[in-house]
């Protein structure tokens, strides 16, 4: 579905020391520096797939994004989507794809959304009975029907990205590039917006390559993560193996009936005993949590229990620390 390989890109960014003086003088002598963007970029997306494309700000997730969606061309290297170069024909590439970029609108601002919404149909040529069905099955599921009347300026920015996510799938894509499209909501928005993405892919197969600073959407909506750094691929693997090498450890944290005597099971430490409660910590790669929680069992009469493992940001900053990015 989309192959990359060896992409490159770079930017020349003008530069200047501090101050009045130097504000003038560059005004007359300009001095630049290359930065490099993208360096041999390579993986591959599979039909049907939801990728998470992570990595500190500046990495190059976004350029990325626009190498496939075709805003930008690279300096070097081939890039493949449904058969299409994303660069060139691209009239015919982007009627295939959906594209939201968390920062930027493809809604007019001052028009009701729906007026919008009309446009990008005529833009995209979608019959009005697949239209229909489409933007009525796209208003319930990101319940719309409120918004679509209202100027677009006049929306919060949740409302705005429930708008242009379903603004990038009125052509029904195969393909959804999402660039952030979560930042800035709240909780309840954010359920929704990834209860939708979960819900498309499975319906329709859509394929999704997704990239967040939310950890959190990360773990609720892919399978596979590719880590770029500095613009270099440095990871690319399971959310399952990258828990297995960096997530071992554990608290149990366990309620008991009163008058048990203290009690450590081995590979464990205990951290706190105290009113019918207990708290181990323990290193999953080393012990065992089922055995754990039967010499527990033997020892006392357990009410309830709960393991808790690292929060997900924790474990991607990791990732982060093991490369250094």
């Amino acid at each position: 579905m989309i192959t990359l390989s060896g992409i490159s890109k770079q930017f020349k960014v003008a530069t200047r020391e501090k101050g009045v003086g130097a504000a003038i003088g560059s005004l007359f002598h300009r001095e630049y520096k290359t930065v490099q963007a993208l360096d041999n970029v390579s993986f591959a997306v599979g039909k049907g797939e939801i990728i998470g494309y992570i990595g500190p700000n500046g990495a190059g997730k976004s350029t990325t994004i626009k190498v496939m969606s075709g805003i930008l061309t690279p300096d070097s290297g081939t890039c493949e989507v449904m058969g299409f170069t994303p660069w060139k024909n691209r009239r015919a590439y982007v009627a295939n794809i959906g594209v939201v970029f968390g920062q930027r609108t493809q809604l007019w601002w001052d028009v009701p959304v729906m007026d919008s919404y009309d446009l990008l149909r005529s833009i995209y040529k979608i019959p009005p009975d697949r239209y229909k069905k489409t933007l009525e099955r796209l208003t319930e599921m990101l319940e719309l029907a409120p918004l679509l009347g209202t100027p677009l300026r006049q929306l919060s920015l949740g409302q705005r990205m429930r708008c242009e996510v379903a603004a990038s799938m009125l052509h029904a894509p195969s393909i959804l590039f999402l660039d952030e499209p979560t930042i800035g909501l709240d909780a309840v928005s954010k359920l929704r917006v990834r209860a939708f993405i979960k819900q498309l892919n499975i319906e329709t197969g859509v394929t999704v390559l997704l990239t967040t600073h939310d950890m959190n959407d990360i773990e609720a909506l892919t399978d596979r993560i590719v880590l770029i750094g500095k613009g270099r691929v440095l990871h690319d693997g399971s959310m399952r193996d990258v828990r297995a090498r960096y997530d071992t450890a554990r608290v149990l944290t366990v309620l008991f009936k009163t008058g048990a005597a203290p009690f450590t099971p081995e590979g464990t430490t205990l951290l706190s005993w105290a009113d019918g409660r207990a708290a181990y910590e323990l290193d999953s790669a080393d012990c065992r949590v089922s055995d754990v929680i039967a010499s527990l069992s033997n020892h006392m009469d357990i009410r309830d229990i709960e393991i808790a493992a690292r929060p997900v940001e924790e474990i991607i900053a990791a990732l982060y620390e093991r490369y250094r990015v």
